[in-house]
């Protein structure tokens, strides 16, 4: 066994090394979202009495307890613990699962595994180095937690920061398992990702239908363990014992399946596609190669349409009278006007399909950039030493990117109008509303792709950006200016805009066809990577 970690140290060393950008910045956003709730509730709820009247309204209604959880008491560290504990924990375990796939998967599917291994390296080596990494990673999110919240109290704090961490490790463990199981690096985290999407509608299900965190769906999910550690009241510590359980379990399951395989190899083979017919064009493939990701997204966004239209009217009546959490709807949905509900109502549909225009954004990017995948992958050389142009093989993955999103917020639309129940139509404008913004962060990418490779995941980090400024930074109450720095802060807000501007959605059409054309273009001068 010792012999099969050799070379850890310096694998692990070499993975913080590429990753000494990523790690950083997603860590601070993860700790920053959390430590930042306390003021930002503080302001919404100034007074105990206030916060205890929230909290048991909060409890009170299912569409909130699907999307936040219970709350479990009434002070600004059990607040904050049941606004942001389980988003962090899923923004750790994205995190995660990134990370190891990067470093074990990817690194096969490229080739540089196979380099390294020649020299000393033990067939487990990649494995451990990748999971200590994601450990480093998520220990520094707890501390930072920790850290960040200690003034509401040490317990809680400790406890949800760990809980975060923990909840980063067991689905760390998840992607080494799927990495294992897959030949692709897209195919390990897409199968993750499923987890976790299927973990939050667990937990979501769960405390929809009970009070407190009790249902057996909330504990049959890892999202419902973050919440019923119940930091901040009377913790509950045996709980992270089942994350513990959970992690051993999964990373000896990784281990004996990296025993088991041979490099390069995997326990559920892609299939080999035909090479004509519908294959015969550039577009074919690539839909062909990304037909899986979009069904993904789309059956997500549908489901999630159904789950969010169905809370719209709860969350107006939750509102009520408290003039600082309507404040925060309107900056982020728009005017609520006289604070009718029906208004409100259509103010917070705004604020969703906001929110998946964002996340509509964060696929555009993937998508895009699955042109740089197959291009360092060497899959891209043997197309375009035929008859296939350049322009006609990155137009082809453009094309299901750009279309892409478009479909999959045409999907969320039709599920908010569904779960809403009334005036489909204008739910469906209102998402479809946002793919301007989707499709300028999409053409970024292309032309960083394009123009300089290796800056290409860039792109990321502007996806990132506008999203957690569309979502983080209402609740701060950051400037009108600062929050201009998303495209998304430039659209309408539908439904119950007074009045439909197309000024911006054509500039910003525009400017995204620019952007597309200058990235094809300097695809089209530059050398492809060898």
């Amino acid at each position: 066994m010792k012999n099969q970690l050799a070379g850890t140290g310096a694998l692990l060393r070499l993975a913080l090394r590429r990753d000494r950008v990523m790690m950083p910045v997603w860590t601070l956003v993860t700790t920053l979202m959390v430590v930042s709730m306390p003021g930002s509730l503080g302001s919404v709820y100034a007074t105990a009495a206030e916060r205890a009247r929230a909290a048991a309204s909060m409890n009170a209604n299912s569409s909130m307890r699907a999307l936040y959880g219970p709350v479990f008491d009434d002070s600004l560290g059990a607040l904050t613990a049941w606004r942001g504990g389980v988003y962090a924990a899923v923004l750790a375990a994205v995190m995660s699962l990134i990370v190891v796939v990067r470093h074990t998967r990817e690194e096969e599917e490229t080739g540089r595994q196979e380099l390294l291994s020649a020299a000393m390296v033990g067939r487990r080596a990649p494995l451990t180095a990748a999971l200590l990494a994601a450990l480093v990673a998520n220990a520094c999110v707890a501390l930072l937690v920790a850290g960040g919240l200690a003034g509401q109290g040490a317990p809680g704090a400790v406890a949800l920061g760990l809980a975060v961490a923990a909840t980063g490790m067991l689905f760390a463990c998840t992607a080494a398992i799927a990495a294992q199981l897959t030949e692709g690096a897209r195919a390990a985290k897409g199968i993750t990702a499923a987890v976790l999407g299927a973990a939050f509608v667990l937990k979501a299900a769960g405390d929809a239908g009970t009070e407190g965190g009790r249902s057996a769906l909330t504990w049959a999910s890892p999202l419902g363990w973050v919440e019923n550690v119940r930091a901040f009241a009377a913790e509950r510590w045996w709980v992270l014992l089942l994350f513990a359980a959970a992690v051993t379990v999964q990373a000896g399951a990784a281990y004996a399946l990296a025993g088991r395989r041979d490099l390069g190899m995997s326990f559920l083979p892609s299939r080999p596609g035909p090479a004509e017919g519908r294959l015969g064009t550039a577009g074919a493939l690539a839909w062909r190669l990304q037909r899986g990701s979009v069904l993904g997204w789309s059956a997500g966004f549908l489901i999630a349409g159904v789950v969010f239209g169905g809370m719209a009217d709860g969350a107006a009546d939750l509102v009520g009278d408290n003039d600082r959490t309507r404040e925060i709807i309107e900056r982020m949905g728009g005017q609520s006007g006289s604070g009718a509900q029906g208004a409100l109502t259509d103010a917070f549909l705004a604020t969703m399909a906001g929110m998946f225009g964002m996340v509509a954004a964060l696929y555009a990017v993937s998508a895009v950039l699955r042109l740089g995948g197959e291009e360092s992958g060497g899959r891209a050389e043997p197309l375009l030493a035929n008859a296939v142009g350049r322009l006609r093989w990155a137009g082809g993955h453009l094309a299901v990117a750009f279309g892409g999103s478009a479909l999959i917020l045409l999907l969320a639309g039709i599920g908010l109008g569904l779960g809403h129940g009334r005036e489909p139509g204008a739910a469906i404008g209102a998402t479809l509303a946002q793919l301007p913004a989707v499709w300028l962060i999409g053409a970024l990418a292309a032309l960083l792709y394009g123009a300089v490779p290796q800056y290409a995941a860039a792109a990321w980090a502007v996806a990132g950006g506008a999203l957690a400024l569309g979502w983080v930074g209402p609740a701060l109450n950051l400037p009108q200016a600062v929050l201009n720095l998303s495209p998304f802060a430039h659209l309408p807000r539908l439904p119950g805009a007074q009045a439909l501007d197309p000024a911006p959605l054509l500039a910003l059409t525009a400017l995204a066809v620019a952007l597309t054309a200058a990235g094809l273009g300097a695809l089209r001068r530059r050398d492809m990577i060898a």
